[in-house]
């Protein structure tokens, strides 16, 4: 994800935009994008300025946020419990149909991970 631009160029920004330029004037002085231009300008007449917002979505939404304690009691009652039944058990409870991987994810930022088993299956010998 790319960095925001920085508060130095929003602040030369704004002083253009005071000084009677529009929008699309003072990003193309800039040279920052039209659209970006428009927006800063909307947000330094209504605000005053043009704040870096945070970036990306939100933490704590989605489809899967409300049901965060159904899964940890899930796994707590049973350790070895599979995605496919975690999405199952979500289905006949809740009556939600989500993707296997949406729960592996959700599991993951939760901080619970899973053992990878050592077997393998016995090598067939080709030697005569």
């Amino acid at each position: 994800m790319p960095a925001p631009l920085s508060t130095e160029l929003r602040e030369r920004f704004a002083r253009l935009i005071m000084g009677g330029l529009t929008g699309r004037e003072a990003s193309r002085r800039l040279q920052i994008s039209a659209a970006t231009g428009s927006r800063w300008a909307r947000q330094i007449r209504v605000c005053g300025s043009a704040p870096i917002a945070p970036m990306g979505r939100p933490s704590g939404t989605g489809k899967l946020a409300a049901y965060v304690g159904f899964f940890k009691e899930l796994v707590r009652q049973d350790p070895d419990i599979t995605l496919f039944e975690l999405r199952d058990a979500l289905a006949d409870a809740e009556g939600v149909s989500v993707h296997h991987s949406a729960i592996a994810h959700l599991l993951k930022r939760l901080g619970f991970t899973h053992k990878k088993s050592r077997w393998s299956p016995p090598s067939v010998s080709t030697s005569k």
